[in-house]
């Protein structure tokens, strides 16, 4: 899957991708900044402008979705930022300056095409290329304690979900995720716990009040190195023939899971 480990943190690729992007804009920006000094305070004000595109553009997307819980709008750890939004908060940003100094334009632009450079290169190289099939490996389900092959539950949309119950990422994303499974009875939703026992997931569920239909045990984190999960939690959406299409690793958003299982019955 799309994930980075640098040292003790793990990144979803695409994450990382925006963030060297905007760094390496930042940078490009402040020694630009030399020759025009604008830039000095403009290339933070475009930062600002274009994550909060991003993050408007999502919402109003989004907004019926939204409306019924408006707190979530500010829970940007979830995820969910329209790359469209983001370019009109940047052109907004470009068009501020232009109105002030048109010389200096051509010089945010190449601090823009830099970090957009920046962002192409890392998502290029964070690419797996050839996407996994399903895994032949048996895993034990923890309701009937029968084995069950993910190889063998082809032949429509899943998705996988690698959680623990000691990961509080995890636990916030898992009554949504529940929620989700119900509500999507077309999409095969298995839940992988990575590394524990019956007893710690069971006590778990019981205290939470969560049922879910499959539930896999992984005691050895078989699904997370089979995947190239580097953290947890990690959301796998895998097409009908087994293959994974796209990943999602940290908690993910109602909003974000709906869109990514919409371009999956696509």
């Amino acid at each position: 899957m799309g994930s980075v480990s640098i040292g003790p943190f793990a990144f979803d690729a695409q994450r990382l991708a925006v963030i060297v992007g905007i760094i390496i804009f930042l940078t490009v920006g402040s020694l630009l900044s030399r020759h025009r000094p604008r830039l000095s305070s403009w290339t933070t004000g475009a930062v600002l402008t274009g994550l909060v595109g991003a993050r408007v553009g999502h919402v109003a997307y989004h907004f019926a979705s939204f409306a019924e819980e408006p707190w979530r709008v500010f829970a940007v750890w979830q995820g969910g930022f329209s790359f469209a939004g983001a370019a009109i908060g940047v052109a907004v940003g470009i068009a501020w300056l232009a109105a002030r100094s048109l010389r200096d334009v051509p010089w945010a632009g190449g601090a823009v095409a830099a970090g957009f450079f920046a962002w192409f290169v890392i998502n290029a190289l964070t690419s797996s290329g050839i996407a996994p099939g399903a895994p032949t490996q048996p895993f034990q389900a923890l309701q009937n304690a029968k084995t069950v092959v993910l190889a063998e539950r082809i032949g429509r949309p899943a998705v996988i979900n690698l959680w623990a119950t000691w990961c509080p990422p995890c636990r916030r994303e898992m009554p949504m995720l529940a929620e989700m499974a119900g509500d999507n009875p077309e999409v095969d939703f298995i839940f992988a716990n990575q590394g524990e026992n019956r007893e710690a997931i069971e006590r778990y569920l019981q205290s939470a009040g969560i049922k879910l239909d499959v539930i896999l045990l992984d005691p050895f984190l078989a699904l997370s190195r089979h995947y190239g999960a580097q953290g947890l939690p990690a959301t796998l959406l895998v097409r009908a023939d087994g293959t994974l299409a796209t990943s999602h690793l940290g908690e993910i958003s109602k909003e974000s899971l709906s869109e990514a299982l919409s371009d999956l019955g696509k």
